[in-house]
């Protein structure tokens, strides 16, 4: 058996054959790759080395503790459907409830640009997981539909975001191309 050759930082040293052993070995010696002081960075660097390891690298459903009327409350991300600007504050909507977070919209997007929100607007993120449609509008902006059957225009500044919708594309070569409508 191989054994694993490591840098001086103790990070391991890959090569294609050890890229291939390292996918084939026991779950334990994964593990703790993904575990690492600048998780963000090292998961994605290890994604790209070695695709094997993608489902052990996402990370499960995140609550959120936010404080409403001196309690506090645990929220799912996964079951947040957009958040909304509404002054110096922001809109966490759900389906059937919303709370108010005294944050700024750019603060709440940078903090959950990696959990699955994207921005659509100046003033509105999404969860991508909620998304049903998308339908070009002769502006050249976008009509974003929830499966809620909110709607949400996407303005030309943030189109771009929304090729992160899927994973897997097909059959969008004039959808997304660069020329703008």
């Amino acid at each position: 058996m191989n054994a694993l050759k490591m840098d001086p930082t103790g990070h391991p040293i890959l090569s294609a054959a050890g890229a291939d052993s390292l996918v084939n070995a026991p779950q334990h010696l994964c593990a703790p790759l993904v575990i690492a002081h600048d998780a963000r960075e090292e998961t994605a660097r290890l994604m790209e080395t070695i695709p094997g390891l993608h489902p052990i690298a996402k990370p499960q459903s995140l609550r959120v503790a936010i404080k409403v009327r001196g309690k506090i409350l645990f929220i799912k991300l996964s079951e947040v459907v957009a958040v909304q600007a509404e002054g110096k504050c922001v809109l966490l909507r759900q389906n059937a409830k919303s709370y108010l977070l005294r944050q700024s919209i750019s603060t709440v997007a940078e903090r959950l640009e990696t959990h699955g929100f994207i921005r659509i607007h100046r003033s509105v993120l999404v969860n991508t997981s909620f998304v049903e449609e998308i339908r070009p509008l002769s502006t050249g902006e976008y009509c974003l539909r929830l499966e809620d059957g909110k709607e949400y225009t996407v303005t030309r500044t943030y189109k771009k975001n929304l090729k992160a919708l899927a994973e897997f594309w097909i059959g969008t070569g004039a959808f997304f191309s660069g020329q703008s409508r």
